[in-house]
């Protein structure tokens, strides 16, 4: 599956839409995001069951202000609609495989359980 470009307008479905979703935040002005642009696209080639999806933080600034971006390349992960991963720094493509494989091995309803947990807590 190609990368997705994603904007105001599409963001959420495809997020909501999706069950596994990765999103790199970037702009075209950063050196680290051009430089791991094509690790992000070689790693989406051997990924057809997950969306792999790319925010221009320069274009799309109310998503990038929705989820508090500071610093670019920022990647973000989505498993069920939960944020399961947000880091920022261009990673080396063997960490980056290997931070796709072990998200993909998460159990989920182990997750929305510690989820839950946690928002009982605060509540």
């Amino acid at each position: 599956m190609a990368v997705v470009e994603l904007t105001k307008d599409n963001f959420e479905e495809v997020v909501t839409s999706n069950g596994f979703v990765i999103v790199d935040f970037w702009a075209p002005w950063c050196g680290p995001c051009r430089s791991f642009a094509p690790t992000y696209e070689k790693v989406s080639e051997d990924h057809p069951d997950v969306v792999f999806a790319k925010v221009n933080t320069e274009e799309e600034h109310a998503i990038a202000g929705h989820f508090q971006i500071r610093s670019i390349p920022t990647l973000m992960i989505f498993r069920d609609k939960i944020i399961i991963f947000s880091e920022a720094g261009a990673l080396p493509e063997s960490a980056f495989r290997e931070l796709v494989n072990k998200a993909g091995e998460l159990d989920m309803e182990e997750v929305r359980r510690q989820v839950a947990e946690q928002d009982s807590g605060q509540a």
